[in-house]
């Protein structure tokens, strides 16, 4: 579906971190886990990025995080910062096969800006009736708000900047779906505590970031 819609909600959500609410157009459908490209116009230069959902559904509207690094931030990065409500951006998706589909045990892996996706699933897994576990790397945390209230409501959170591999053999059991999200470097680490749990990292549902 490629559709242009309203912004209607901008948020800071950690150092240097937004998250952008937008309209769902008519018909659009998306789950956990898939992601959107956003396109706009900056200073009659095109651009375009994915960003995967970081809200449990999309009804009526959907959620995207975005985190940029002030000293690395490109014009179209800095565009999506400055965003206000009644704004307007162009969408294409849902794309993306590696997400959510009722799973009742899931364990989620994030590494930076992954904790959007993170956050996202486990409301929804948790509305579901589902065990969630979400173990999440970073030295800046954002969405922090959302993880202390998926703790609340029974998950299992872990917010850590260093070695995952123990946290992740206390949460993970063969029934676990693990799902990762964040860059390569932190796709290989989580695949490695996987395996150092006694799971296959074959079978995690993995968007690695490039």
């Amino acid at each position: 579906m490629d559709a242009t819609v309203a912004v209607t909600d901008v948020t800071s959500v950690g150092p240097n971190t937004v998250a952008i609410v937008l309209e769902s157009p008519d018909g659009f459908e998306a789950r956990p886990g898939q992601f959107v490209k956003i396109s706009a116009a900056v200073d009659g230069e095109e651009y375009a990025r994915f960003y995967t959902l970081s809200s449990p559904d999309a009804h009526e509207t959907f959620e995207i995080t975005v985190g940029v690094d002030p000293e690395e931030a490109g014009p179209f990065s800095r565009h999506l910062l400055d965003l206000e409500a009644g704004d307007e951006l162009d969408i294409s998706g849902p794309f993306g096969n590696e997400y959510y589909e009722d799973e009742s045990h899931v364990v989620v892996l994030a590494g930076g800006p992954g904790v959007g996706a993170a956050v996202g699933l486990g409301e929804r897994a948790l509305r579901d009736g589902a065990s969630v576990a979400v173990i999440y790397k970073d030295d800046a945390p954002a969405h922090e708000e959302r993880l202390a209230d998926l703790r609340e409501r029974g998950a299992t959170v872990v917010v850590t900047g260093g070695d995952l591999a123990d946290h992740v053999a206390d949460v993970h059991d063969g029934d676990a779906q693990v799902f990762v999200y964040g860059f390569a470097d932190f796709v290989q680490e989580a695949a490695d505590a996987v395996e150092s749990a006694g799971g296959d990292p074959a079978d995690a549902k993995v968007e690695n970031f490039g």
